[in-house]
This record gives structure tokens, C-alpha cells and sequence, in this order.
């Protein structure tokens, strides 16, 4: 059963998150999908991945770059995880759906709206009564993460 964790992002935003976590995943030899709550919202979240930081090069496509099994990091808007991830990022409003195929579940939220953080605790409780180990952390001020729950 996958850990799901909940980021409640404070002071940087997705943008600026996503890319080091993504990072972290790879270098642990994981596959990741990113699900974003809509499909416009995809285009601008693989041009960030593309132009984050000039010295590294962050592996990503969507259904427009050939076969998903290909792609180490995937973005989607639909509930789906054609490249076999062991992790799935959840973003921009995107609602979980079959979390059983992931090793990890990540909610990511912005703390700054409050119909997100209102969706989250909802996702929050829907992940406990199904039984799922949950964590919530936090971002701190300077933009490293505590666990709160």
C-alpha cells in the first residue's frame, strides 16, 4: 500500500518545488507521473521542467513525445500510469484516483488558497479511511519541509 504525503507548499511555489522532488525520485531509480487538475495546465509545467536550472536536464514528456513507457517522468491530467511509476505527484487541484500502483503518493497543495487547503483535508481524510499511512508536512520560511503530521 503506498505512503501518501501531503506538501503543503507556504513559501515557494510548485514551480520551484516540483523539479527537486522529481529529481530526487529519479535518483532513487523511480519512475514518476505527474497528475495536474487540468490539461492546459501541462504545457506550463514541461516548459518549467525543461528550463528550472541551466546545468541539469530533468527527463519528462507527455502523450505528444512518444511512447509514455518511455518517459521517466510523465504529466498527464487523467488518472493514469502508463510508464509503470512508483511515485505519482498530484498538483494543481488534480484529485487522487487508484492510488495502488504507486509506491508513493504525493498531494502537493498551495497553502495560499483556501479552496486548495479545503480539498486537501478532504483528500486527507479519504486517505486515512482508506486505510493509508498518511504524512502531512509542511514548508518552512526557508522552504525546507517539517513533518506536522
Amino acid at each position: 500500500m503506498a505512503d501518501v504525503l501531503f506538501y503543503h507548499l507556504m513559501h515557494m511555489p510548485l514551480e520551484r518545488v516540483l523539479p527537486d522532488l522529481l529529481e530526487r525520485s529519479l535518483q532513487r531509480g523511480w519512475r514518476a507521473v505527474v497528475q495536474v487538475g487540468n490539461e492546459e495546465r501541462i504545457e506550463a509545467l514541461v516548459s518549467t521542467l525543461w528550463t528550472y536550472k541551466d546545468d541539469s536536464f530533468l527527463p519528462h514528456g507527455t502523450r505528444e513525445d512518444g511512447p509514455p513507457e518511455a518517459q521517466p517522468v510523465f504529466l498527464t491530467h487523467t488518472d493514469e500510469n502508463p510508464n509503470n511509476a512508483n511515485v505519482l505527484f498530484l498538483v494543481d487541484g488534480a484529485e487522487p484516483g487508484d492510488l495502488t500502483p504507486y509506491e508513493r503518493v504525493v498531494l502537493m497543495f498551495d497553502g495560499n488558497d483556501a479552496d486548495a487547503v479545503t480539498r486537501a483535508r478532504s483528500h486527507w481524510q479519504k486517505v486515512k479511511a482508506g486505510g493509508y499511512d498518511a504524512t502531512y508536512w509542511q514548508q518552512t520560511d526557508t522552504g525546507k519541509w517539517e513533518k506536522r503530521a
